[in-house]
């Protein structure tokens, strides 16, 4: 049936379930990951935790989570009248979810509260592990942030079961909204098998570190619920490198995690009811509930795996390998129809005694990844030595705990509170404090006096910048690290071009005193004073020294190498095409790099007239005054006297329409900010007769921002 002569307008709307108004239109570009914290969701408005904690009681406060541990609750009871592993596995889940590919996840933003992670089949019943620590919450209120207290929780836990722990840091800030935008997986079914790229599992879809959705870590029955050691090693090795944990810290961690508590299984799953972010508004927040049959204490289902590892799992010493070694294992079902091993044979005072009747003894188990503890040659000699050598075991643990619970909360200058650890240790990107008794004006004069380039001074302080990651605090200009292995090869850096750039200015530092952090970010600035008084204004960056220069000794180069850009929407710069377009990785990278949409718009438009990008490709150069601080990108790329032709993949032609010539080029990451209403609407503004100083400005205020992402010392 023809559709001539039909309304053009859509009438009504698309009412599918869980369709937003934008469905209509699934391949425009959603800008939502680079609102996700909006200050508008924040009820804490002119608030920085960051001061705020230091008020914190910590002695009180640490009276009162040992208090918690044994204050049994009715309404769900705790494991032999200690609730640690339950609090041993919250911190665990917040923490595990840590990847170092992008930095995302991790205990550091108080993210479990909200969906898809408190929803997700692995967290079953971790929704009551923050209900009982809400009095704790609330009797300490704004000083003690939800991300703190659950990550605390477990630390605690351990100490009062008989751990010497390394220590534990506060500092991390809460978030008020789920981050629904950040990629946890593109699965539509949870525990789906789609995340390798081969059969032979060898490659897991970055930068994923479960392998498969729902999940912290691997299966606990096996892989793809199939028990089968050896291969659940091969997963356990690749999820755990994905956290930066080597093999030693890995089996110490799965030892540690298993010395205490136990998996609940002792009942059926179909009984209990949706998670928390799909039950009834009865529920009130929880989730899983069980109305049909009694639900908690022996009869709690969480895992679907039924039992403790250890004789005694309220105490912390070497149980868990005295009983992996000290019997022989088979494979039996749990009342919840998961698999799970038991020993073939033990003696009666063994077995740890029920959490409700100590009278009654049961076996203990073990998990897939536990018997891949043994059954892997590796993961066994490592297991061995901790076997005979308890104490060691417990500092090993200790350490790890400490990165696990730790990584995402950055480096040490923003660890507070009295239980911070005096030992700086290498994960933590150590940088030396840097000097500011230098005289910056005679410093901008010398830079000025080398006659390097505008782009060559941006470029080489943005390359420096670049690689700043919200996520974890990893990155960026200070520390200098872009003149160290491995950042001084990376491509994307154009190690030919870098190399020039800091010998001069490393020159100048030495002449100075200034470090060379400094001296690099000095360098940007004087390029953007240059570009701006060229386009007639004169201004003053700010700018503020004490950037130290940090050494190949402090550098962990392999944990280097993941920041790597193969990427660069602001340079205009693919390492090679992807299934995922330039401007969706624009948007990746301007998120972590914590900048907003017009933070965004403006960099990239200030930053192609600059003449910056990379190779200097003509892409997205849309002035005939490169060097100058103008606002031309934007007026050529809104004006109609241009029509635009794809090329090929990612490279277009800026096309006269009076005359048919090509006047200039462009890659996408160019044209959607013409092409995306909100972005046109950005892009508007700027190319305004008006708001040409406004652009300025606006292009030096977001520069700041990424040259002082790092900056926690200021």
């Amino acid at each position: 049936m023809s559709n001539s002569g039909k309304c053009p307008v859509m009438h009504g709307a698309n009412t599918t379930e869980s369709n937003s108004v934008m469905s209509w239109w699934p391949n425009a570009l959603k800008l939502e990951i680079l609102s996700q914290h909006d200050t508008k969701t924040n009820p804490l408005q002119n608030f920085n935790y960051q001061e705020e904690v230091k008020k914190l009681d910590f002695k009180a406060l640490k009276q009162d989570m040992v208090a918690l541990m044994t204050e049994s609750q009715a309404w769900w009871p705790a494991d032999w009248g200690h609730y640690g592993g339950l609090m041993i596995r919250l911190t665990w889940h917040a923490a595990g979810s840590y990847r170092i590919a992008d930095g995302r996840g991790g205990a550091g933003t108080g993210n479990q509260r909200f969906a898809p992670l408190n929803s997700w089949p692995d967290n079953v019943n971790l929704d009551k592990a923050r209900r009982l620590l809400w009095p704790i919450k609330k009797k300490y209120g704004n000083k003690l942030s939800w991300a703190d207290l659950i990550t605390l929780a477990g630390t605690v836990a351990y100490e009062t079961m008989g751990l010497k722990t390394y220590g534990f840091a506060f500092g991390r800030a809460d978030i008020w909204q789920p981050e629904i935008d950040i990629n946890w997986g593109s699965e539509k079914e949870w525990l789906a098998d789609n995340r390798y790229s081969s059969e032979s599992r060898e490659s897991l879809t970055n930068p994923l570190a479960a392998v498969q959705m729902g999940l912290i870590y691997v299966n606990p029955e096996g892989v793809m619920g199939q028990p089968d050691p050896l291969r659940t090693a091969h997963d356990v090795r690749l999820t755990f490198a994905r956290m930066a944990m080597n093999d030693e810290e890995t089996v110490a961690l799965t030892a540690g995690g298993h010395t205490v508590g136990k998996a609940h299984g002792n009942g059926s799953a179909s009984n209990l009811g949706p998670a928390p972010e799909g039950a009834e508004i009865k529920e009130q927040g929880l989730g899983w509930m069980n109305h049909t049959t009694r639900g908690v204490g022996r009869d709690t289902v969480s895992s679907g795996i039924e039992g403790a590892w250890t004789t005694h799992p309220t105490q912390w010493d070497n149980g868990y390998f005295q009983m992996l070694f000290n019997h022989d294992w088979e494979l039996k079902k749990s009342p919840a129809g998961a698999w799970q091993y038991e020993p073939v044979s033990i003696k009666d005072e063994d077995k740890p005694v029920d959490v409700e009747d100590p009278s009654i003894r049961l076996n203990p188990i073990m998990t897939d990844a536990d018997m891949a503890m043994k059954m892997d040659p590796e993961y066994r000699k490592i297991s061995e030595r901790f076997y005979k050598d308890p104490a060691y075991f417990s500092e090993v643990f200790a350490r790890a705990w400490f990165k696990l619970t730790h990584r995402d909360l950055g480096p040490k200058v923003r660890y507070l509170g009295p239980y911070v650890p005096a030992e700086e240790l290498i994960w933590q990107d150590p940088v030396p404090v840097g000097n500011k008794a230098y005289d910056v004006n005679v410093v901008k004069a010398k830079i000025t006096a080398t006659g390097l380039s505008i782009s060559d001074m941006v470029s080489t302080a943005w390359d420096s910048a670049r690689t700043y990651r919200g996520s974890d605090m990893r990155g960026g200009a200070n520390g200098a690290r872009i003149r160290l292995a491995p950042q001084k090869d990376w491509q994307g850096n154009e190690p030919v071009r870098l190399a020039k750039v800091l010998t001069v200015l490393e020159a100048i530092a030495k002449e100075t005193g200034a470090s060379v952090a400094d001296v690099i970010v000095l360098a940007g600035n004087v390029g953007i004073e240059q570009a701006a008084k060229a386009a007639g204004h004169s201004v003053t960056v700010p700018f503020t020294p004490g950037r130290g220069d940090a050494t190949a000794a402090q550098t962990d180069v392999e944990a280097f190498e993941v920041l790597e850009p193969t990427h660069d929407g602001f340079r205009n710069w693919l390492k090679q095409n992807d299934d995922i377009t330039a401007e969706e990785l624009m948007l990746d990278r301007t998120q972590l790099m914590g900048l907003t949409a017009p933070e965004m718009t403006v960099l990239v438009g200030g930053m192609r007239v600059l003449g910056t990008n990379y190779g200097d490709s003509k892409h997205g150069v849309f002035t005939d005054r490169v060097g100058s601080l103008t606002n031309d990108f934007f007026v050529n790329l809104t004006d109609m006297a241009y029509t635009w032709k794809p090329t090929g993949r990612n490279s277009y032609d800026i096309v006269e329409r009076k005359s048919g010539d090509v006047k200039w080029t462009a890659t996408r990451v160019d044209l959607v900010f013409g092409s995306n209403s909100i972005l046109r609407a950005y892009a508007e503004v700027y190319a305004q007769d008006d708001n040409q100083e406004k652009f300025v400005h606006d292009f030096i205020a977001a520069w700041v921002k990424v040259m002082n992402a790092d900056r926690f010392d200021v």
